[in-house]
């Protein structure tokens, strides 16, 4: 076990998908896995172990931000031996043609700053996904009714931003949506030599300002969810 992770040595599986809520967590793991059961729930960041069409799948909650997120990801692969990260959450739409219930499979991430800014310094790092990850993610994706975009995203470290001039020049640049925390987890993957992937669900839309009810946030996350099963084992 370790700080943050209860979890005893072999009760975390090399493939780990990463919910920011760990209610959602405990969701897709009773909803998706098989003999899912609880290795983590230490500070309430619940974390079940089960197998998917017979792969051992780990589903850990991450928290919100990439500072919670990083806590998590480098105690996984440092100490559980994670190979494959997949990053399940919502995100915010940052261009018209998306719609509220589409998904983002995120090939890039733009940030203003990550916990892993002080080891860069003066260079502007550019983290991108694992591409083996994101190809099968766009093929599974294709294979459902879901409305599926690819591209960059913004990884936000403030969730009540207030620069809408900001935000103008990434929608001018193409960039997809707005989430919290894949940024950070690209940048742990290519530093230990692990795969990594954000596929985030769009649950509201900062142009037109509609947005979904919690309820029904968890409904419309199994498309999400599917995807990044079939990708990690495609």
């Amino acid at each position: 076990m370790t700080i943050h992770i209860g979890a005893k040595p072999g009760q975390i599986a090399e493939t780990v998908l990463m919910p920011g809520d760990p209610y959602r967590a405990k969701w897709a793991a009773e909803t998706f896995l098989e003999g899912a059961e609880l290795v983590n729930e230490v500070r309430g960041m619940l974390g079940f172990t089960g197998t998917w069409k017979g792969n051992r799948v780990t589903i850990q909650g991450s928290g919100m931000g990439m500072p919670s997120l990083s806590i998590y990801a480098n105690e996984l692969i440092r100490d559980y031996g994670a190979k494959t990260l997949i990053r399940i959450g919502s995100c915010g739409a940052m261009q018209n043609r998306i719609k509220v219930r589409d998904v983002i499979i995120a090939m890039t991430c733009t940030t203003v700053a990550t916990p892993s800014s002080t080891i860069m310094r003066e260079l502007n790092y550019s983290p991108c996904a694992d591409y083996g990850l994101l190809e099968a993610a766009v093929a599974a994706a294709r294979k459902t009714d879901v409305g599926v975009h690819v591209g960059g995203i913004y990884s936000s470290d403030t969730f009540y931003d207030e620069r809408p001039d900001l935000n103008e020049q990434m929608q001018r640049h193409g960039v997809l949506g707005v989430e919290m925390e894949a940024a950070e987890l690209y940048t742990l993957a290519q530093r230990h030599g692990v795969r990594a992937l954000g596929i985030m669900t769009v649950s509201d839309h900062l142009l037109t300002g509609e947005d979904l009810p919690s309820d029904q946030r968890e409904k419309t996350f199994g498309d999400m969810v599917e995807i990044a099963l079939e990708a990690a084992f495609a």
